[in-house]
């Protein structure tokens, strides 16, 4: 089964004092033009999208230097409500290992990833972290746990949805689009179960 896990783009939440995504109709079937053709503008973090290192860090990686080794491969979805502790990041690490996915890992539900679980997740080496949230860390100071999951070289995936998908080993693909020199972009995941 193949499960979606994006948000669709021009209704999507957006991080508080990013632009909305906007559209435009160029070209119109319906007004006698030849084809339909649309234009679009929207920050690369709206909606369903993969932070680079160079979010936060100047030095960092844009998401043309990444490979696609981290966005696509399985991965272990945890359910989790409230702050994300380190024993908590622990916990999730324990059963994705188990399931034979601890590389990449999303989070299910209301939850916010403390800079303690950001460094058991850095410390462990995975490749990607994913939430439902449009930011990581806490909205109100994303800063230091951006600071330590991508200057570990972990990749962001932020703003997916899980709302249907039960804990457990899927295979990932969350290919971001090939925006050279940008800090993120947005990207279709989905998990294949």
């Amino acid at each position: 089964m193949i499960i979606d896990i994006s948000q669709e783009v021009f209704s999507c939440k957006d991080f508080p004092g990013d632009p909305s995504p906007e559209k435009s109709q160029l070209l119109s079937i319906h007004n006698g033009d030849i084809c339909n053709l649309t234009a679009f503008s929207m920050c690369a973090h709206n909606g369903t999208h993969v932070d680079a290192p160079f979010h936060f860090l100047q030095n960092g990686s844009a998401i043309d230097q990444l490979g696609l080794e981290p966005f696509v491969g399985d991965c272990f979805v945890a359910h989790h409500e409230g702050n994300v502790t380190a024993g908590n990041a622990e916990n999730i690490l324990a059963d994705a290992k188990t399931a034979g996915a601890d590389k990449r890992i999303l989070i299910s539900g209301k939850a916010v990833v403390t800079a303690e679980a950001a460094c058991v997740f850095a410390d462990h080496g995975i490749l990607l972290l994913g939430n439902e949230s449009q930011t990581v860390g806490p909205e109100n100071a994303p800063m230091e746990v951006h600071l330590i999951l991508l200057g570990a070289q972990i990749v962001l995936l932020e703003g997916i949805v899980l709302k249907n998908v039960s804990e457990g080993k899927y295979f990932l693909s969350a290919a971001p689009l090939n925006l050279g020199g940008c800090d993120g972009a947005p990207c279709r995941a989905f998990l294949i179960n």
